[in-house]
């Protein structure tokens, strides 16, 4: 059974109000996306200020982007004993559901496995293997700030439609960065700065 990484703390400029306040059918974007890595994983860390029940890692400083998060997030599993493979993922995925994440977590074969959708890799919503999780921390220290740059230098088993299309839809795989995109997603969205 692999760990978890809900990545939580992304700068939320374009949509002007945390992603993971956001709310989906009521329920914050944070919560939902905690209990789902709860109910998949051994244990699921937070990435982020704090914003779920689950105990919460920060990257130094914060801020630094997805790859930043996802290495802060394995030195605080590691930090705790724990390496296995980890499942990521972003806070602002409304869509993802139990079947998909259960799916990633179960696939072979074991290593990083990544969903493209229409040949896009999906890199915030993948499983990682322990050694995809290092190199990520030696890509960070180098000052490389990009998923990319991850995936270009990890042995990675891509997995397209046909594969996990039986669990989710490619709409699984819809963030939400913008105002638009979360009216379109039907997320309600708290009050700004000063509203």
């Amino acid at each position: 059974m692999p760990f978890g990484l809900l990545l939580t703390g992304g700068a939320s400029t374009r949509l002007g109000v945390p992603k993971a306040e956001a709310r989906r059918d009521g329920e914050r974007l944070a919560d939902r996306g905690a209990r789902l890595l709860d109910s998949v994983c051994e244990t699921a860390l937070e990435v982020g200020p704090g914003m779920s029940a689950l105990a919460a890692v920060r990257e130094d400083p914060p801020g630094r982007g997805p790859l930043a998060a996802v290495a802060a997030g394995a030195a605080g599993l590691r930090a705790r004993g724990l390496t296995a493979p980890v499942l990521v993922l972003a806070v602002d995925l409304p869509f993802v559901d139990e079947p998909l994440l259960r799916w990633l977590a179960g696939r072979e074969p074991p290593g990083t496995l990544v969903p493209r959708v229409a040949g896009v890799a999906q890199s915030l919503c993948a499983r990682y293997a322990a050694d995809a999780l290092v190199t990520a921390s030696h890509l960070v220290m180098g000052g490389t700030s990009s998923m990319r740059d991850l995936l270009a230098a990890v042995a990675v088993t891509y997995v397209d439609e046909d594969a996990w299309g039986h669990v989710a839809t490619p709409a699984a795989f819809t963030d939400v960065d913008t105002p638009d995109a979360a009216a379109r997603a039907q997320l309600e969205l708290p009050p700004g700065p000063g509203g």
